[in-house]
């Protein structure tokens, strides 16, 4: 019955739809939603099946003790989140379709229901997605198109496990269940960096509580060197794209092909920069394994992400870490406008310190 009253639902938001290419877009997420929630099998009896994979079980069993860490631990509104699970036969749930005009770095973007607008397009096929990236290059647009573990429904619909979450190392698993569940805390239309932000500092400080748990305290610091990679890349993107800016401001006075040089020339330069920042690095970077190859559409949907995390962090700190106080100050501060909000969050980054 819970399941079926989903689906109304899903196909309630359809009909409230106008426009052909609209309808044709909501129809393939909503058959791709209904296909994963169709595919899925209670966690409680996978676990009861004597023929499930032991690695699978273990996953499982690590799964449902962090539902329950992060309702009791962490007061994450879990309800029936992440009781069932898909199998898929890939390693992403969606992909996401990215597309930045030539001589800029605003990217197109794309407004949904409740949601609001976005800076991408998630597709649950990927000839779908490249079906519409070829419509925007054939317009001169810079696309990028990456496949995304995982996705929250913000608690309209109960997420199920997959595949994306087991592929994943034990701590890496249990992180992005925290981060997915802070999404159904607080969510802003049109405010990615906030909504990232806040659920990438719920993701860190449950996970350092979860490993301490474990007696596991020490792993934390591996997550703590993969957010420094996340925030030395992001310096390196800033730095880039604003010499980007400056070059974009002129597409009055320059022509084309100039500007085109000019643009492959820094993005060559940024290549070689990201390739002597990641040298020392233990494992691939947030680009991936160099050489990489970028785009105005990696870098507009790279500098959304994660800017804001250490003002969440210092917001928990400040609330005695008493994650229900942690989230009623942030729905607080959810409801003031946006440039008081980034005000607010830079005061609060400027204070925050690492302590191990």
């Amino acid at each position: 019955m819970k399941q079926l009253s989903q689906i109304y639902l899903l196909l309630l938001l359809v009909t409230m739809l106008n426009g052909c290419s609209t309808i044709g877009y909501y129809s393939q997420a909503v058959s791709g939603h209904l296909s994963l929630m169709m595919s899925a099998e209670p966690v409680d009896d996978i676990l009861s099946d004597t023929s499930t994979p032991v690695d699978l079980r273990g996953k499982l069993t690590v799964a449902q003790q962090a539902r329950e860490f992060a309702g009791q631990r962490l007061a994450l509104p879990v309800g029936e989140a992440f009781s069932d699970y898909v199998d898929l036969d890939r390693p992403w749930v969606v992909v996401n379709l990215v597309a930045v005009p030539e001589f800029s770095l605003e990217p197109h973007r794309w407004c949904y229901p409740v949601l609001g607008c976005q800076a991408y397009r998630g597709y649950y096929s990927l000839a779908d997605a490249r079906a519409e990236e070829s419509q925007f290059r054939n317009k001169g647009f810079d696309t990028f198109i990456g496949g995304v573990t995982a996705y929250s429904t913000l608690g309209w619909f109960d997420d199920p496990l997959h595949t994306g979450f087991t592929r994943l190392a034990e701590d890496r698993m249990v992180a992005l269940m925290f981060h997915e569940l802070a999404h159904r805390v607080v969510y802003i239309a049109d405010d990615t960096a906030f909504n990232e932000s806040f659920a990438t500092a719920v993701e860190l400080e449950g996970l350092r509580l979860w490993l301490s748990d474990q007696g596991k305290p020490g792993q934390f610091e591996e997550a703590l060197d993969r957010l420094a990679r996340r925030n030395q890349t992001l310096t390196l993107v800033e730095d880039f794209s604003a010499r980007l800016d400056v070059l974009y401001a002129q597409q009055d006075v320059l022509p084309d092909q100039q500007l085109r040089n000019r643009k492959a020339a820094i993005y060559q330069e940024l290549a070689l920069a990201y390739q002597e920042l990641s040298a020392e690095w233990s494992e691939p970077g947030p680009f991936g394994p160099v050489p990489v190859s970028l785009n105005n559409a990696n870098l507009a949907l790279f500098r959304q992400y994660n800017q804001h995390v250490p003002a969440f962090r210092q917001m928990l700190r400040n609330a005695g870490y008493d994650f229900a106080d942690f989230y009623k100050a942030v729905k607080t501060l959810s409801e003031q406008p946006e440039p008081q909000r980034t005000e607010h969050l830079a005061a609060l980054s400027e204070r925050f310190e690492e302590h191990l």
